[in-house]
């Protein structure tokens, strides 16, 4: 099997599995990373977006499959790989024991960063994670999301081409992982390729292209734009009304109805017509002493389009027992 040239992308992936005995955490997966992209790696907890991170960057070795990381062969040149990346994986990996400054020096030995260029980086590192009047705090101290930029700065010490942000923000207040993808966003405008997984929506937003993984397979790839217009067969209508956790059982026993889920106050609905089924359930709420407010078809949002992706995954996989029985 032909990999693309190894200068088209950062990453590229064929085939890629990983199974634990009988258990396949990661289903032959195939997709193809561009330099400099923001790629997002999006599923929920145990999908098997951290066990394809950590056989990117050569810390797990595949069953099967193959792959490059920076031109590198992952099943042949993961150490090359090492050199090459740079790593946040989802708890901190810094030591709390150590100052700021302790930790910078200890990466950098780690990392292999040149003398002449230790200071340098070290001084950029401060900067770039506000911690220049912090240099000499004992890390445990710090706050989480100033943890954070250290981790990433301390990851980002050897000026690496790709960047792998394993659930980096997992725990971090809304402000600092705010702050977090600021910094993630300059990283990439100088050239550097950020993977990073996530199972917060809001997140996937920013990045330039997703791939949806379920049970350790791939289930969509696409940019959030191209994932929300195109790749969701169901409408989604939004229903606002009193105490819609009660409505919610009603609206979802509605014949029609694929898929029913709160979203803040509001209901959204998965339907194949969703201006067939705006009267009905208008109707049918109304009857059971709900106020019924607006009925409209709304445009999915990401968590729409994923939880309906993975119902037609289900029904589909359902079927297929069903058949085989």
């Amino acid at each position: 099997m032909n990999l693309p040239a190894p200068e088209a992308f950062a990453v590229t992936l064929r085939n890629l599995e990983r199974r634990f005995g009988d258990f396949v955490a990661v289903n032959r997966i195939s997709l193809d990373v561009r330099q400099g992209e923001i790629f997002g790696f999006l599923g929920p907890n145990g999908a098997g977006k951290s066990t394809t991170i950590r056989m990117l960057c050569g810390l797990l070795e595949p069953t099967s499959g193959q792959g490059t990381v920076a031109g590198h062969a992952i099943l042949t040149q993961r150490e090359e790989i090492k050199r090459t990346i740079g790593y946040m994986s989802q708890k901190f990996s810094l030591y709390d024991d150590l100052t700021v400054e302790e930790n910078i020096d200890f990466f950098s030995g780690i990392y292999s960063v040149p003398k002449a260029r230790k200071e340098d980086r070290k001084a950029w590192v401060l900067d770039m994670a506000h911690l220049e009047a912090h240099r000499r705090t004992r890390t445990g101290l710090l706050p989480g999301g100033w943890k954070q930029r250290l981790s990433l700065g301390c990851a980002l010490l050897h000026e690496p081409r790709v960047l792998f942000l394993d659930e980096p923000t997992s725990g971090v207040d809304p402000l600092s992982r705010r702050s977090f993808w600021d910094l993630i966003y300059q990283m990439a405008s100088r050239g550097v390729t950020v993977f990073v997984t996530t199972h917060y929506m809001e997140e996937a937003e920013y990045c330039d292209r997703l791939a949806l993984i379920y049970r350790g397979e791939l289930v969509a790839l696409g940019t959030p734009g191209e994932m929300k217009g195109t790749l969701m067969a169901d409408q989604v209508l939004c229903v606002a009304c009193d105490r819609s956790h009660e409505a919610l059982g009603v609206a979802a026993s509605l014949e029609g109805v694929r898929d029913a889920a709160l979203f803040g106050r509001d209901i959204h609905l998965m339907t194949e017509d969703a201006d067939a089924l705006a009267p009905r359930l208008r109707q049918a709420l109304s009857e059971s002493g709900f106020q019924v407010g607006t009925v409209e078809r709304i445009t999915p949002s990401l968590e729409d389009v994923f939880v309906s992706l993975i119902e037609a995954r289900d029904r589909a996989e359902g079927a297929q027992k069903e058949f085989k029985a």
